[in-house]
């Protein structure tokens, strides 16, 4: 039975993590990030609900007098 010729796996693996590496820092060094994040003035909106208009009180049942 022939044996497994491990000889050339080194510079296989070695070759493959390289390609990998290269191809990540190609892919990172093409992506464009924002250059200066600025916050954006977010405007509230008043919306009427019909809750606000009235006026409620909600009671815990811990608040509640002793029975």
């Amino acid at each position: 039975m022939p044996q497994l010729d491990t000889s050339t796996w080194f510079i296989t693996v070695l070759s493959t993590i390289i390609t990998l590496f290269t191809l990540m820092q190609l892919k990172i060094s093409l992506h464009v990030f924002p250059q200066s994040p600025s916050a954006k003035s977010i405007e509230l909106l008043k919306t009427d609900n019909p809750w606000e208009s009235k006026w409620t009180k909600i009671y815990s049942p811990l608040s509640l007098p002793q029975q």
